[in-house]
């Protein structure tokens, strides 16, 4: 499988990129960026791994589209997480998690990709999908914001039968595992205000979905759990 990971950089992306390296099922991986992917260790110089610089995440000129050709899968991580979303303009936090997804969705159908491509949105756990319900008392506009992204990357799906398929995945606290990290879960489960999971459950869920089939929609954060175990 050919597989296209976008926010390859970033905090999930490049764990996404160390565990699909390590994948036989996987056999080149387009990693898309704003600056190019550098890695330590084996994996720095795999010929899997193609480095792609856009601009930015809603410009796909015709030799980025070239290597989105014949992709099987992507996986989704660019957004604006919570807390840096209340140092932004609203306008330009939307732009990223909505505009940004579509036009790298439609990007890729474009491209010419394998059937059925599998894209893999990574949303969040509170946002409602639907618009006539009430957000909760967590970042009420964010949170729906997310929602309504993850409405449009389905539709888009739903516009192309047999052609795309997509799935989001809804993580809580995304945590790398230490003991400050271990704390802060426990509470949040005690609270019931969240639950966690590790980043490299995450990773670890997102590409056996991709490789293997949707096995529901969307994943939930027990589910990513579950699966990246």
């Amino acid at each position: 499988m050919r597989l296209i990971i976008t926010g390859a950089t970033g905090f999930v992306g490049s764990e996404v990129l160390r565990q699909a390296l390590r994948m036989p099922e996987i056999t080149s991986i387009v990693a898309v960026a704003r600056k190019p992917v550098q890695l330590e260790g084996p994996e720095a110089t795999s010929s899997k791994l193609k480095s792609v610089i856009v601009q930015d995440y809603d410009q796909y000129p015709d030799d980025v589209k070239k290597e989105f050709a014949g992709a099987g899968a992507c996986i989704w991580t660019v957004a604006v997480t919570p807390s840096k979303s209340k140092s932004m303009e609203f306008a330009e936090v939307k732009r990223i998690c909505q505009d940004f997804t579509m036009a790298g969705m439609q990007a890729m159908y474009e491209a010419g990709p394998a059937k059925p491509f599998r894209f893999m949105y990574m949303s969040g756990t509170a946002a409602p999908r639907d618009s006539n319900q009430k957000p909760g008392w967590f970042m009420p506009e964010y949170t729906q914001m997310r929602g309504q992204g993850e409405v449009k990357v389905l539709d888009f799906a739903k516009a192309h039968p047999g052609e795309i398929e997509a799935c989001v995945a809804k993580p809580g606290l995304i945590t790398s595992g230490g003991w400050k990290d271990s704390l802060l879960s426990t509470g949040l489960k005690v609270t019931g205000l969240a639950g966690s999971v590790k980043i490299s459950q995450v990773a670890a869920a997102m590409l056996r979905q991709v490789v293997n089939g949707f096995e529901k929609e969307p994943l939930q954060n027990d589910d990513l759990v579950r699966l990246g175990s």
